[in-house]
């Protein structure tokens, strides 16, 4: 096999994997927290790469910027679905409850994207979209790389504020030992609010990337519910430390798959690992005690 396609792969790989770290960052969040499976994760990804497109179509302007407005507006959507929804369900039957409630989102999601702006598919064309850069041989997407840093950034960004914030002391309290943090005066359910609001804040950054380099169409979600799952069940469910090197792993296997089994095939390893986690390890390769790090 050609050293240099090996190698390509292995660099396209990198950055996929850091996508797939941010989109999979706040379903890692919403469990974490509440134990909540937020279906519509993904439906509210696909809504910010249609406002993304949306924004460039309407002022010509570069999508990134439409993030000066999504990021602001899908938090405050977020404590409000947590705070008027998700604290209604049950603690019994919240997790059930909840898959039931987000797929029910995902779907009226889906609904206005095609009502409002029909089932044709969109693609966002920019002056840097066919541009390229060569690293030690490798043909990277000048796209590629601006969503690679966009995730890194984000990525790093609620690092930050997980670690050295009151509030992310707070979240990374609740996600530790609930009962605990209440007792040491943490308000849980305020914090679980921010929390949702900071999953949904992720889903807009994740979407507006995923514009630059993807065609997208109302009902593109269920292609993503699928992978986004697998990372966080193979990360380990509510470590986000384990879903980013789960996403980094399977981002790098999926494209060395593709050398032999074509761009289509190679998503099975998504399910395969899926399969071998919750046969071999259930708790997730990646979780347990890296996710107190977090």
């Amino acid at each position: 096999m050609d050293g240099s396609l090996i190698f390509q792969s292995l660099v396209l790989g990198v950055l996929l994997g850091g996508l797939y770290a941010l989109l999979a960052a706040g379903l890692t969040l919403y469990f974490g927290i509440m134990r909540v499976v937020m279906i519509a994760h993904s439906a509210f990804l696909i809504l910010a790469a249609y406002l993304a497109w949306w924004f460039h179509r309407e002022t010509g302007i570069d999508p990134l910027l439409s993030l000066i407005v999504t990021v602001p507006l899908f938090f405050a959507v977020g404590v409000l679905m947590q705070r008027l929804l998700v604290a209604r369900l049950r603690p019994v039957t919240l997790t059930m409850m909840s898959v039931l409630l987000t797929f029910a989102i995902a779907l009226t999601i889906e609904g206005m994207l095609g009502f409002v702006f029909s089932g044709t598919q969109r693609r966002i064309q920019l002056g840097y979209s066919g541009a390229s850069l060569e690293l030690f041989g490798a043909h990277i997407a000048v796209v590629k790389l601006i969503t690679f840093v966009l995730a890194a950034g984000s990525l790093a960004a609620l690092y930050g504020i997980m670690k050295y914030t009151r509030f992310g002391q707070s979240l990374r309290a609740t996600i530790q030992h609930k009962e605990a943090a209440q007792l040491v005066g943490i308000k849980t359910d305020r914090v679980a609010g921010y929390g949702f609001g900071l999953g949904l804040a992720t889903a807009a950054i994740g979407g507006t990337a995923l514009s630059l380099d993807a065609t997208i169409y109302p009902s593109l979600h269920w292609h993503w519910i699928g992978p986004l799952m697998a990372i966080i069940v193979v990360g380990g469910l509510g470590s986000i430390p384990g879903a980013a090197i789960a996403a980094m792993v399977l981002g790098i296997g999926q494209s060395l798959l593709q050398i032999p089994m074509g761009t289509t095939w190679a998503q099975t390893i998504f399910y395969v690992a899926l399969f071998a986690t919750l046969m071999l390890r259930p708790q997730g390769f990646f979780g347990g005690r890296l996710a107190q790090r977090f």
